[in-house]
């Protein structure tokens, strides 16, 4: 995700960044599949697990917001 969003900051134009923006939301979404589906077999560190789950969750919230509001200010600049 990190390095994604290094990418996004230097996106070529608003179109790219949106889109960049939407490939984090999904390997955010990811993350926290694996995450889960970690958590439900038993595998790895409790605390560790519980703590990279809320990590990526946030995250994964914080990517969305970011996403909805480009897409916003991106409508309000074509109309």
């Amino acid at each position: 995700m990190g390095a994604n969003y290094r990418e996004a900051n230097r996106a070529e134009s608003h179109d790219d960044f949106v889109h960049k923006i939407g490939i984090i939301e999904k390997e955010a979404s990811g993350t926290c599949y694996w995450l889960e589906l970690c958590e439900e077999a038993g595998i790895g560190d409790i605390a560790e697990r519980e703590w990279l789950l809320k990590e990526s969750s946030e995250l994964l919230a914080i990517f969305t917001s970011i996403g909805k509001t480009s897409k916003s200010r991106y409508r309000k600049l074509r109309v």
